[in-house]
């Protein structure tokens, strides 16, 4: 039986490990070796999960026995690593966001497309079933004319202090909360209501970081709907929010707790529901990934989802800065 082998680029990210775990599980993939701009942290790491590893990505991007690459590199280095890795012929998956700005994404694009690689991004949630149940809804059209949506996604790893330091240093990170844990709100609202025309952001400092910790982006759409994202290190006990609002219902859902109502469905006299049949849940990123490049199945987030994130992470950032709305 053929097997994927995925090199690791780097041990960044704290997804690093899971990705790590998941290929290894994985009955068609396997992991031979590992590369990481810190040494001694790529070692550590190579020794755990009975990998080589590698100091030189170009020897490593050389190796016959390394057919993809899994991303985890500092954001702001993913350009370089990744213009490297199409260019020598590996399939990328990648953590996301894709890159900090939407110059260096086309790069990885032209990349990419010179060498036909296969390309994913991890956008885990849009492979739930709640998530799923919402896009569904509103391709129903059980809303009606969606008016306002609002999705939030927090923790605590800057207050209770379990984030890495380096996720502070916006050299490496590109920025913060917003650029890292936002990214989830930010592509599932894109997924959900397409691209906005304007954003407006406000990031705050709780703990005092070089970078933001707590952020809020409010996006402006031509048919006059509100979305908007919130997410931050500083939150506990926070589960993910997602609501969306139309006229002709809403529909509610907080951590596994779903609330529909909708006119069109009898909702407008019997009251809110809790849908009972949720959609099955799609296969996670690296799934897609594998069986992506060993058998052609659909590998559902691509190059034009991941360039909408960094545009989406490019415009909330300038808006923070200039402190009023800048065009998408």
């Amino acid at each position: 039986m053929k097997k994927l082998n995925v090199a690791m680029l780097s041990t960044w990210h704290v997804h690093a490990g899971g990705y790590a775990r998941q290929l290894m599980a994985h009955p068609e993939a396997t992991m031979p070796v590992v590369w990481d701009e810190d040494p001694a942290k790529g070692k550590d790491f190579a020794a755990q999960h009975s990998a080589d590893f590698e100091p030189d990505l170009d020897k490593l991007l050389a190796r016959s026995d390394v057919d993809a690459v899994c991303v985890n590199a500092p954001t702001t280095m993913h350009r370089d690593v990744m213009v490297k890795a199409a260019n020598a012929g590996k399939h990328i998956f990648t953590e996301k966001v894709l890159a900090p700005t939407a110059k260096e994404c086309a790069d990885i694009k032209a990349a990419i497309d010179a060498s036909g690689v296969k390309f994913c991004i991890s956008f885990p949630h849009r492979t739930l079933p709640y998530n799923l149940l919402a896009k569904k809804v509103l391709d129903d059209q059980l809303l009606g004319k969606v008016t306002y949506m609002r999705m939030r996604n927090a923790h605590d790893g800057a207050s209770a202090g379990w984030l890495p330091p380096h996720f502070y240093d916006e050299s490496q990170c590109g920025g913060g909360a917003m650029i890292d844990l936002g990214a989830h709100p930010m592509y599932l609202i894109a997924w959900l209501m397409g691209k906005p025309a304007e954003i407006s952001s406000t990031f705050t400092h709780v703990t005092g970081h070089e970078v933001e910790d707590n952020a809020v982006s409010v996006m402006k759409y031509p048919c006059g709907a509100i979305a908007v994202s919130e997410t931050g290190f500083v939150t506990s006990n926070s589960p993910a929010t997602l609501e969306i609002h139309g006229t002709a219902g809403s529909l509610m859902i907080i951590g596994n707790d779903i609330r529909l109502i909708s006119a069109k469905t009898g909702g407008e006299y019997g009251g809110w529901t809790t849908p009972k049949n949720l959609p099955k849940a799609l296969p996670d990123a690296i799934t897609q990934f594998i069986e992506g490049v060993l058998h052609g199945k659909e590998i559902l987030f691509g190059m034009d989802d991941a360039i909408l994130l960094t545009q989406l992470m490019e415009a909330a950032y300038k808006s923070h800065k200039s402190s009023g709305f800048v065009k998408v």
